[in-house]
Order: structure tokens, then C-alpha cells, then sequence
């Protein structure tokens, strides 16, 4: 069953804190990193890492089965139930999901939010759907986007693990996916996956401009630096990143560190 977070005396500072999330993009039963959605790497074994980083003082770890809809199948659950035995974090699973009984299978093997990408593309009720029957705080949109070729103010969505366009702009889909309920956006750029040079501000910025629930921002983080501007720019809730954690370039206690001697309210 989904874990239970018991609110402690610093709660509400906790709830009003930014969060740092590792992501564990995972791919034949292992995790991987690649460059621009390309180029996979083996990183490690998910289980293995997740309890690295549940012990490293991550907020919340992301797990994405990033071939599940490629491959036309259910997101891995077993690894999903070996995860969640040793974290005590908040988990958020996302990976060809595509209806209620899927979610609910998922919840009940240990994640706490459901990230939806392509499918909800296809069918933005099942945003509604699963809100309504598990909570928009449960419901995380995820949405991959790549600048638009002719129009630098303009960013195009991907589907199918950033391999096919959505036929439908970033400006757009995020109004529909906020009006059908989504409680939560995880904002990834292709063009900054993986190059380490720094999250995609302007995406960024245009997204905080048209909804108010939080905003995961992804893809590019390289450094300390890159993590605080999104921040101190108050363009982001979450910073995720992957490539710079799993090869211990940076470690999420001096992330904190170097947040909070900014004045940047983190968990320590």
C-alpha cells in the first residue's frame, strides 16, 4: 500500500520547502542515462540506487520505465514493489500507464504519485479520471518538449519516449492537462537532457506563467548553480536531475547545503 508521511513539528515549513528528486529512468530492468533522450547508458541496479538515495537525503525519488509505451506493455511492478521496500520517501512511477486498474496496481505495489505522459496525450480523462479517484496530488503530468523549430517561444510535446511528436505545443497542453486536474507538472527538456549546461528557463518560465500547481523542471542540471537559478528565478518547486547524482559529481546533502547558505528554504 502507499506509504503513510506522518506531518512532524516542521511540517509546514517541509510543505513550503524546494525539493531535490534524483530520477531513475529505467530500461530493461536497469537504470539508465542517456544524451537528448539518446545513447542509453547502464547506470546501476533501481533497487540498489533507490536505497542510495533514500539514505542521501533525497526528497523524492521519480521512476520512469522509459521503454514501457515503446514496448507496448504495463510498467514494471515488481521493481516498483522492490523499490518502495526500501525507501521511506515520497515515490512518483510513470511508464505506460494506461487506465484506473494500472494506477491502482501501482499505488498498491508502493509509489505514491503516477506520472502520466503519452497516455493522457491520447486521452486527457484519464488525468480527470485519476484525480478524481486517487487525488490530484496523486497525479503528476509529465511533458517532454523539444523548442519549436521556427518559433524560439514556442516549445513542441513528445510522446513515446521523446521519439514522436504529440502534434500539439507546450502553451496548449499544459491548460488542458491543469483544467482535467493534474496536480503536479514535470516539465522535461530534450534539448537539455543529459548536456549538463543548465535547465531551460525560458520553457520554465513560460510554464510558471500559466498555472499555479507545483513544477517539477528537468533536464540540463550540471551543476549547484544551475539547481539555484531555477529556484532563486522561483521558476520551479522541484529540481529532478539524474546523470550528475548517479555518477556522485554532486551530492544532494551539499546541493541542500549549498541551497540553504543561499536562502533557499530545503529540507536538511
Amino acid at each position: 500500500m502507499p506509504k503513510v508521511f506522518l506531518l512532524g513539528k516542521n511540517w509546514v515549513m517541509n510543505l513550503l520547502a524546494k525539493r531535490i528528486i534524483p530520477c531513475l529512468d529505467i530500461h530493461d530492468g536497469k537504470v539508465v542515462k542517456g544524451i537528448n533522450f539518446t545513447g542509453l547508458k547502464a547506470m546501476g541496479d533501481p533497487v540498489e540506487m533507490a536505497s542510495f538515495y533514500n539514505e542521501a537525503g533525497a526528497d523524492e525519488l521519480a521512476l520512469l520505465d522509459i521503454s514501457a509505451t515503446h514496448q507496448n506493455r504495463k510498467t514494471i511492478i515488481e521493481v516498483i514493489a522492490a523499490v518502495s521496500k526500501v525507501t521511506f520517501i515520497p515515490l512518483t512511477v510513470g511508464g505506460g500507464i494506461r487506465n484506473l486498474d494500472e494506477m491502482y496496481s501501482l499505488l498498491y505495489a508502493g509509489a505514491d504519485k503516477i506520472s502520466l505522459n503519452s497516455a493522457a496525450i491520447k486521452n486527457p480523462n484519464l488525468i480527470a479520471e485519476g484525480a478524481k479517484r486517487f487525488g490530484m496530488q496523486c497525479i503528476v503530468v509529465a511533458i517532454d518538449i523539444k523548442k519549436h523549430e521556427y518559433d524560439s517561444n514556442k516549445w513542441e510535446v513528445y510522446i513515446n519516449g521523446g521519439r514522436e511528436k504529440a502534434g500539439i505545443e507546450l502553451q496548449e497542453w499544459v491548460k488542458i492537462a491543469c483544467d482535467m486536474g493534474a496536480g503536479e507538472i514535470l516539465l522535461t527538456s530534450m534539448d537539455a537532457d543529459g548536456t549538463k549546461s543548465g535547465y531551460d528557463i525560458e520553457a520554465l518560465k513560460t510554464l510558471k506563467n500559466l498555472t499555479n500547481i507545483p513544477v517539477i523542471a528537468s533536464g540540463g542540471a550540471g551543476s549547484k548553480e544551475h539547481i539555484l537559478e531555477i529556484f532563486k528565478q522561483d521558476v520551479a518547486d522541484a529540481a529532478l536531475a539524474a546523470s550528475i547524482f548517479h555518477l556522485n559529481e554532486i551530492k544532494i546533502n551539499e546541493v541542500k547545503k549549498y541551497l540553504s547558505h543561499r536562502d533557499v528554504r530545503v529540507r536538511l
